[in-house]
């Protein structure tokens, strides 16, 4: 069995209109379908598919879907060129950093923000 590559992740959200408008401010996405309960969006080949949280169970049954005010469960990371400047314009556009921007001693210049769902990304600049 070969596995080449991660297709789909898919983002269980709370309102579909709200994170559709959010990922639109703030990635600028293609979106390539979109319905009421769902928007999957391009992020250059890789799809990420945003599902209203009433649909998911029946993707994960028996797994139960967990509440989007649990925690964070994952980080989603973007490599860009300059973290400093990624975050100026994230700050134009309205999004509140959670940390960052930050050097880690693995190397990189981070920072981070949620979606309204409290998805975690993190954006992720190599230090030279």
């Amino acid at each position: 069995m070969k596995l080449d590559a991660i297709e789909v992740i898919t983002l269980f959200v709370e309102d579909i209109g709200e994170a559709r408008s959010f990922y639109q401010t703030v990635f600028a996405p293609e979106i390539v379908y979109q319905d009421d309960v769902s928007a999957v969006l391009n992020f250059a080949g890789t799809m990420v598919n945003l599902l209203q949280s009433t649909q998911a169970p029946e993707l994960v049954t028996p797994s139960a879907v967990a509440k989007s005010q649990s925690g964070s469960r994952m980080l989603l990371t973007i490599k860009v060129d300059n973290t400093d400047a990624v975050c100026a314009e994230l700050r134009r556009r309205g999004v509140t950093l959670l940390n960052g921007p930050i050097d880690r001693p693995w190397g990189r210049r981070t920072a981070a923000f949620a979606d309204p769902s409290g998805h975690v990304w993190e954006i992720a600049e190599e230090l030279g």
